[in-house]
């Protein structure tokens, strides 16, 4: 069975792309087989995976909106993970999709194409824009799970709210088994009391489990992306790339647990 988790934050600059390619790199390491699926117009994650957005002749647009077949899109990557690519042309997507009937179901619905192919992958992970609109919807409606990279810092949790809004609508409308997996904290600075507490912080308002470990801010990071492959590949001893490895590993013994039951409350505000 396929799990397919949406790595979702509409506050950009939360590492959300880094951890999609992070976590995909580790669980090929463990024997996975992963699809990564770009999702922003901005193409970060296609671009950090050694791919030019420029030289692509079809991408994830062309199977959204065109009906193109995505076992002709996707791409093998140096990381061992496939790849269904973006580029700027996802931008037209949502204004596109925008009157289609069903709108929400485009991204199951290419999922579910590959699944009846007999290209069944492990994981599918998708790469959310920093946004609230069709395009992060359609992930969620396809998504078994949510995961939610957040920065630790005060201002950073200010749209979880919003985001758990959004959860709620999906659930309530085209998703109901979408759980929210919890928070995975990025850029952490162990030195300072003050990340904790707004982990914390977090945590208490929104009943959320915390993956651990929290991610460390290192400038490892950023060089990355330049050599085309993930963390795990360019640092593959660094505490950024460890803190990856041993947080999917929590991630896989998260997908094993039975489905918990769902609470009654309403939307966090």
């Amino acid at each position: 069975m396929t799990t397919t988790l949406a790595i979702a934050n509409q506050k950009g600059g939360v590492a959300k792309t880094t951890t999609v390619a992070s976590v995909g790199a580790a669980l090929a390491e463990l024997g996975h087989s992963v699809l990564l699926v770009d999702l922003d117009a901005q193409a970060c994650l296609t671009f950090s995976l050694g791919i030019d957005p420029e030289d692509l002749e079809l991408s994830v647009h062309h199977v959204l909106t065109k009906g193109v077949d995505p076992s002709e899109v996707i791409i093998a990557t140096d990381d061992g993970v496939d790849l269904l690519p973006a580029t700027i042309e996802l931008a037209r997507a949502e204004a596109e999709l925008l009157t289609r009937t069903g709108r929400e179901h485009v991204v199951k619905t290419m999922v579910e194409t590959l699944a009846e192919e007999g290209t069944e992958y492990d994981w599918v992970l998708l790469d959310c824009p920093p946004s609230l609109g069709v395009m992060t919807v359609a992930a969620l409606t396809a998504a078994d799970g949510v995961l939610i990279p957040l920065q630790c810092e005060t201002l950073s949790h200010r749209g979880v709210g919003q985001l758990l809004d959004t959860v709620h609508d999906v659930r309530r409308f085209t998703n109901r088994k979408l759980e929210v997996w919890g928070v995975l904290p990025t850029l952490y600075d162990g030195r300072t009391n003050h990340a904790r507490t707004v982990l914390e912080t977090i945590s208490d308002t929104y009943d959320l489990d915390v993956i651990e470990p929290p991610i460390p801010k290192t400038i490892k990071f950023a060089e990355a992306p330049a050599a085309g492959r993930s963390i795990l590949a360019t640092s593959r001893s660094s505490k950024g790339a460890r803190a990856y490895r041993e947080a999917t590993e929590n991630l896989v013994a998260r997908s094993k647990r039975p489905k918990a039951k769902k609470k009654k409350a309403g939307r966090a505000s």
